[in-house]
């Protein structure tokens, strides 16, 4: 094979690993949400992690907008060091019931503004919420948010993903909700225990009879060797004969 065909093929394939990588990276970089104790009727701690993507400009402020539709009773935003949060409360355009609360307005926006550096180039921060409740009967809830960097520049995170559509250029960060597992009772049904009943007698019987037997076997009187009997070498009726 000719040394210049090997060349050119090494550097398409690094090029196409360049590319790959690169366009990994850009996927896994836009703000992401996630939550360690989610699910509905209940409360829940939001985390958004925020990174920056831009190789010489920092991450200067961050907004975060709540569902209108489904709003929360209880919005608990984190206190960061070197990070201003404001909340903002809207006038619902109808009455909404959430848990044993009606709502005539709710939080809709959270945004914390950096007072210090904010997020570094190429580095990421993680930002928190504490809500509930969380809606019932729903699978997702999206939060669009828009991040802020240094330059100027805002990157929109607000695109809701389709069902069965590839991932949005710039998607907004969504909060997945699974569905509640009703628990299994752990009883069985009286013909499941009338079928493994005999099934358990037998093997208590065999493993009974098992372990009789081998008693028997332990307990069985040992063979005792003969006595040697007088007037052989070395008793005291040998030793008068030779008298």
């Amino acid at each position: 094979m000719p040394k210049r065909f090997v060349l050119r093929a090494g550097a398409i394939v690094a090029a196409s690993a360049l590319v790959l990588v690169g366009a990994a990276s850009s996927a896994s970089a836009h703000v992401t949400l996630s939550s360690p104790d989610a699910k509905p009727g209940g409360y829940a701690k939001l985390i958004f992690r925020v990174p920056t993507e831009s190789g010489n400009t920092s991450t200067t402020k961050l907004v975060v907008s709540l569902p209108k539709d489904l709003p929360f009773a209880h919005v608990g935003a984190q206190v960061k060091d070197g990070w201003k949060v404001e909340k903002k409360t809207e006038k619902l355009a109808a009455p909404v019931k959430v848990g044993d609360v009606t709502l005539t307005q709710a939080i809709t926006t959270i945004t914390w503004t950096a007072t210090a550096g904010g997020i570094p180039p190429n580095d990421f921060d993680e930002f928190a919420l504490s809500v509930g409740k969380i809606p019932e009967g729903v699978d997702a809830l999206s939060f669009p948010t828009d991040q802020t960097y240094s330059d100027g520049e805002v990157a929109k995170w607000a695109d809701v993903a389709k069902d069965g559509a590839d991932e949005p250029e710039h998607p907004a960060p969504t909060l997945k909700l699974a569905a509640a597992i009703t628990p299994v009772a752990a009883t069985t049904s009286s013909d499941a225990k009338d079928s493994s009943d005999p099934l358990a007698r037998w093997l208590a019987g065999a493993g009974l009879l098992v372990g009789l037997l081998g008693l028997a076997f332990g307990l069985r009187p040992r063979k005792v060797a003969p006595v040697a009997a007088s007037g052989e070498a070395g008793t005291p009726d040998s030793g008068k004969a030779q008298s």
